[in-house]
């Protein structure tokens, strides 16, 4: 039996798929096998989690296991989703302080990537972390705590490490969002007001074909407090608001978008750009990002814009959103204030492979970090200068791996490869 990743474009070297039931025969079966990897929801579009071993999945274990409002945190099981977590805390009164576009991917799957969500102050998900359980190669169960010396560099861990048995994450008191959407933004405006437009709404996101010298879409997710400001705004930085729901692929329906037109509405119901009972895809796709510090969009969409001719026959939509700095290891936001490059392309990789060192050259002079789990061609030895903590990360790696039980082509090419 074969097993695919989310979208189909990758087909994983697993020989099979095992469902635990106890921490117990997790540890047993870490130790018996040579090989192993956990697949999360598939949402990755490259090969870092695949395996020619077996794949140990958590799907099950998807429970919340203590939300102490005292430290106001929760506490969960390493398979379970977003949009799992996020009914369960909403019920509760506690929200988290941002989410992904889509909530169907597991949260120990998106911090171990870096994956994030949008707003000039919001750190990604993995900054969420307050402590997280791991079994290494072993099959030993290690606990790591924010503030301990290795945290920083096992949260973002690309599944190199071990497996996450369980998430600690830092929550806070839920609150009310309201969406906004805006048309056709003009690039140009991005020159002087770059810094208003990324913050001028809880969350941002500009969404463009590139195939013209504006955004066609500018997604604003405001706390309820924050939002009146919004209302009846005829014009913003040049782009109109929008009149009914869209979707940001122009022509698509808009059923499965959240909520937009200003209602308010529950922060999980509101920050992912789609809803969880949907599937929020246009059919198979690709998916390629690019991360850079946030003073680089302007010079940035212009160098991209330059290659729409290009990108015009593979590309469906790409998706433009700040992030605020942290200091993980291996996240694309450290130390830096960043703005993210998103891609979405159709699914034709024999395509994409070639335009990818065309955009990747173009944002080269931008220090651009690719996503660790979506589709790149950047050297190895260039993602070695671009993240400076990666020699430490490889001494993790021996530590709690030393024989690459949780190895495979992507971690020897890009991480082990680097020793």
């Amino acid at each position: 039996m074969s097993y695919q990743n989310w979208s189909g474009n990758y087909t994983y070297g697993a020989t099979e798929l095992i469902y635990p039931e106890s921490i117990e025969q997790l540890q047993q079966l870490v130790k018996q096998h040579t090989k192993v990897k956990v697949p999360g929801s598939g949402h990755t579009f490259n090969s870092i989690t695949d395996t020619d071993g077996v794949f140990i999945s958590l799907r099950h274990w998807n429970r919340i296991i203590e939300l102490n409002q005292e430290q106001q945190t929760v506490t969960v099981e390493g398979g379970i989703t977003y949009g799992e977590l996020c009914a369960q805390l909403a019920e509760s009164g506690y929200a988290l302080h941002n989410l992904a576009s889509l909530p169907h991917i597991t949260v120990a799957g998106a911090i171990a990537t870096s994956t994030h969500g949008s707003g000039s102050h919001n750190v990604s998900l993995a900054g969420a972390v307050q402590a997280l359980e791991l079994i290494d190669a072993n099959g030993e169960l290690h606990t790591f705590q924010a503030g301990d010396e290795e945290f920083a560099g096992v949260v973002i861990h690309l599944g190199a490490l071990g497996m996450i048995t369980k998430v600690t994450l830092r929550v806070v008191p839920a609150y009310q969002i309201r969406q906004f959407v805006y048309e056709n933004l003009p690039v140009s405006e991005l020159e002087q007001h770059a810094k208003a437009i990324f913050s001028s709404a809880y969350s941002v996101s500009l969404f463009t074909d590139w195939q013209r010298p504006s955004f066609h879409q500018v997604w604003t997710k405001s706390r309820e407090e924050d939002a009146e400001s919004y209302a009846g705004r005829a014009d913003w930085y040049g782009a109109t608001p929008a009149t009914a729901p869209l979707h940001p692929l122009p022509g698509m329906d808009a059923q499965n978008c959240t909520e937009q037109l200003g209602k308010a509405g529950m922060w999980h119901e509101r920050l992912a750009h789609f809803r969880m009972e949907f599937t929020p895809s246009a059919g198979k796709e690709l998916q390629s990002e690019y991360v850079m510090a946030r003073e680089h969009v302007y010079e940035a969409s212009l160098a991209v814009y330059a290659l729409r001719e290009q990108l015009a026959p593979i590309l469906f939509v790409s998706e433009l959103r700040t992030i605020a700095a942290d200091e993980l290891w291996l996240s694309p936001f450290y130390k830096q204030d960043s703005v993210a490059f998103h891609f979405t392309w159709k699914d034709n990789w024999a395509a994409v492979e070639q335009v990818l060192p065309l955009l990747e050259q173009a944002l080269a002079p931008f220090q651009a970090r690719p996503h660790w789990g979506k589709l790149f061609t950047v050297p190895a030895e260039q993602l070695h200068q671009q993240f400076e903590k990666l020699p430490d990360f490889l001494k993790l790696m021996q530590k709690y791996d030393p024989q690459g039980k949780f190895s495979n082509a992507y971690l020897d090419t890009y991480i082990r490869g680097l020793s």
